[in-house]
């Protein structure tokens, strides 16, 4: 329940994350306006650290869920009556996509959080810092011009997809939803989201990259 729960908070963040990334994509300014009334705001600091203990209690979970089925049921991770077969290989690897996933958070923190939000946070002297930390488009063209992030962030984004597809299925699962019928309709649905929000993501990478080459 805890994982289905934070798991589902968590997604949330991420269709918000989502669209607030494709702006950058239509309106560059309208982008860095987003990132200076976030900033270090009360509010973006509280969503922040409420986002920080999510993710924790997820993290902690996963690795006490998975020692526990491991021990009790050897490599069967999940007692599912109707597992779909299409997903039963992120069903068996969710603890591995998750570490990625976790790796790629690591990444994105120091490409983006640690060079915006935490420089105000510290109140800096360095005012070429302090100007660009509200200047998401500079940090998005900088990162996504280096095809070594570019390639990293796409594995991270393909291990998301998996992530996701069988984590909200799954989720609906524990709340529930689990007989045939809307089992099989929580995983269409969990489908298409995640494809629609991980394709966001690589969308931004790829046209960002695309455009650093022109």
């Amino acid at each position: 329940m805890v994982m289905s729960v934070t798991g589902l908070a968590l997604i949330l963040f991420l269709t918000f994350h989502c669209a607030m990334n494709v702006v950058a994509l239509i309106s560059p300014s309208g982008y860095n306006w987003i990132c200076e009334m976030l900033g270090a705001n009360w509010y973006a600091v509280v969503a922040t650290m409420g986002l920080a203990f999510l993710f924790i209690l997820h993290f902690i979970y996963a690795f006490w869920l998975t020692w526990q089925n491991r021990k009790a049921r050897g490599s069967e991770r999940y007692a599912v009556t109707d597992k779909p077969k299409t997903v039963e290989w992120a069903s068996q690897n969710m603890l591995v996509l998750g570490i990625i996933v976790i790796l790629g958070i690591v990444l994105h923190l120091f490409n983006f959080w640690a060079k915006m939000m935490l420089p105000e946070l510290m109140g800096t002297d360095d005012l070429q810092v302090l100007s660009n930390a509200t200047n998401g488009i500079y940090h998005i063209k900088m990162t996504f011009s280096n095809v070594i992030y570019v390639v990293l962030y796409l594995i991270w984004l393909c291990a998301l997809w998996f992530h996701l597809t069988h984590g909200f299925w799954s989720a609906m699962q524990t709340l529930g939803w689990n007989n045939r019928v809307w089992l099989e309709r929580w995983r269409c649905i969990g489908n298409i989201f995640s494809t629609i929000v991980v394709g966001c993501f690589a969308l931004v990478v790829i046209v960002f990259y695309v455009n650093s080459l022109l």
